[in-house]
């Protein structure tokens, strides 16, 4: 299947968006490793419906002016990934989880690092907001865009979630 892509500059950087006809597939950062997520054939699409209301939506996001997505989402990976990713929808604007209660809430208590690797192959990234999971001391660990980024992140959220 092949692919539609559009990029996007933001305030951690060009954003790679991907999608098919019905569905948001990726946000690929611009220091991306292909191999952490692998997709079909993009071909480059700027007024694809779908890259444009998630553009807009990305805009307003980092602008503060959202916080929540509602564009259509096509996670593609294994069952327990997908559970992994289905918990990060859930993380509220502004705040954090631990891996560990990440794995409690997906079923799987002990799997702490399971649940890291699936977070850190998380294909859509700042939407399903794989930023908003923590070392269990609070500390910033693993992030595919980078550690800056991930403090970028979590800082626009903390000062918009108090507006």
């Amino acid at each position: 299947m092949q692919l539609a892509f559009t990029e996007m500059d933001t305030p951690v950087g060009v954003l790679k968006l991907v999608a098919h006809d019905h569905a948001l597939v990726a946000v690929m950062w611009d220091n991306e490793d292909h191999k952490r997520v692998r997709l079909a054939s993009l071909v480059r699409q700027d007024d694809h419906p779908i890259l444009l209301k998630t553009q807009q939506q990305l805009q307003e996001y980092f602008a503060g002016q959202r916080q929540q997505f509602d564009v259509p989402l096509d996670f593609e990976g294994t069952e327990f990934q997908k559970k992994v990713w289905q918990a990060l929808l859930s993380i509220p604007f502004g705040e954090t989880r631990s891996y560990k209660q990440i794995a409690e809430q997906v079923g799987s208590e002990n799997a702490m690092r399971a649940v890291g690797a699936a977070n850190g192959k998380n294909p859509i990234s700042i939407i399903a907001p794989c930023h908003r999971v923590v070392g269990a001391s609070g500390k910033l660990v693993g992030f595919a865009g980078g550690l800056d980024n991930k403090a970028i992140l979590l800082k626009l959220e903390s000062s918009t979630s108090k507006v």
